[in-house]
């Protein structure tokens, strides 16, 4: 399966805590910031990046626990390709979605991009 076939399925799949982040982050709602989903970057589709800020946001669920080693390896290949990786709790998404919105959109404004 090619990358761009493998991002749509992956955009046909979305997790609630997914669909729930991409609703605040879409068409630059989100300070005038455009967001894309699914992206691949190197080997790996992150959940969402700025291109612009070099901001990759993930979203961490249950399919992560166990797997912070895989994470933390993921995150520092992403970084050598100048991107900062914030990692967000579906959880958090879920239950304060606009502090979610408010903490990526301090990260985007802030100087550590």
């Amino acid at each position: 399966m090619n990358a761009t076939a493998n991002a749509r399925r992956l955009r046909r799949g979305q997790t609630l805590a997914e669909k729930t982040l991409w609703a605040l982050v879409r068409n630059r709602r989100l300070g005038g910031f455009r967001f894309l989903r699914q992206e691949p970057i190197d080997r790996y589709f992150v959940d969402f990046v700025c291109e612009t800020a070099k901001l990759i946001v993930e979203l961490d669920g249950a399919s992560h626990e166990g797997r912070e080693d895989h994470d933390e390896r993921r995150t520092q290949t992403l970084e050598l390709f100048g991107y900062l990786v914030l990692r967000i709790r579906n959880e958090q998404v879920l239950a304060d979605p606009g502090g979610t919105a408010d903490e990526i959109l301090s990260v985007l404004r802030s100087g550590r991009l």
